[in-house]
């Protein structure tokens, strides 16, 4: 990482060059996961896993994260045991590798990596990619504990925030004026209203990142959140549409500039916007 101090916990990012060099390392299991579902299938790195958001890691047909046993089964089957290293990455500069750390995290596997840039970085360098799906031998995970539902906010927990915690609206200012009710390249599904959680502040979770898909210096960063009022004194929520955005703005706030009491909001604005008397600004 560049100028103005180090990232607050080195062990959750890697370099492109350190994922490549150790992704067949045993122990180590690199995961793809994207937002457009297919693009693992066109070319991957190597050894990676591929996971699908929607069938992996949300819960059908009650909307939420995939249960634990579902998890397991998917950690099991991707060949992954307790001791295991994750690296993550995926397309849009990794929004669900960030998501799917996030669960992990969340869940109790501590011993995950994003690689930062993800894989607009990955193809840029020419990476080598292939098509064919690595065979893992299957383990049989169990997660020991319970989950972590100090990063993680509820409907209520952000009803209790307005006006006192740092609440985080990470998607595009078309969305955050309620002008729009999804990313423009995404189908207008999901919220019945437009607008943003009272006293949110808009800071689009883009701007966290380079042009090459990498993160931002953490002086940058410091500087993008504490100008907003985020800063690390405060309780701070952040959400998006359903979650994925400000997994990755949880991620920026949690790992890289260390502040201790951020949860994402995964329910985010398909349910604030959906919620029966909740109050919207636009």
């Amino acid at each position: 990482m560049g100028s103005n101090g180090h990232i607050a916990n080195p062990e959750a990012l890697v370099s492109t060059d350190w994922a490549a060099e150790h992704q067949n390392d045993p122990g180590v299991r690199v995961v793809e996961v994207d937002v457009d579902t297919t693009a693992y299938s066109k070319g991957h790195l190597p050894s990676a896993v591929g996971w699908d958001w929607r069938n992996d890691l949300q819960a059908k047909p009650v909307r939420d994260l995939a249960p634990k046993d579902k998890l397991e089964e998917l950690l099991s089957r991707s060949g992954i045991e307790p001791s295991t290293t994750i690296l993550l990455y995926g397309d849009n500069n990794n929004w669900f590798a960030a998501y799917a750390y996030w669960t992990l995290k969340y869940y109790g596997h501590d011993n995950v990596k994003l690689i930062d840039g993800g894989r607009v970085k990955l193809e840029a360098e020419g990476r080598q990619f292939t098509t064919d799906e690595p065979k893992h031998s299957p383990t049989s995970y169990k997660f020991s504990g319970s989950p972590r539902e100090d990063i993680r906010a509820y409907r209520d927990d952000v009803k209790d925030a307005i006006g006192k915690s740092g609440l985080v609206d990470v998607r595009s200012p078309g969305e955050y004026s309620g002008e729009l009710l999804a990313p423009e390249n995404l189908p207008q599904e999901g919220a019945q209203r437009g607008g943003h959680i009272p006293t949110a502040k808009n800071i689009p979770w883009a701007k966290a990142v380079k042009e090459d898909g990498t993160f931002k210096d953490v002086g940058d960063l410091k500087e993008l959140y504490g100008a907003q009022g985020i800063t690390p004194d405060r309780n701070t929520i952040a959400y998006c549409r359903i979650g994925e955005r400000s997994a990755h703005t949880w991620f920026v706030l949690t790992e890289l500039l260390g502040y201790p009491n951020v949860r994402n909001y995964d329910g985010s604005w398909t349910e604030w916007g959906s919620l029966i008397k909740a109050p919207i600004e636009k």
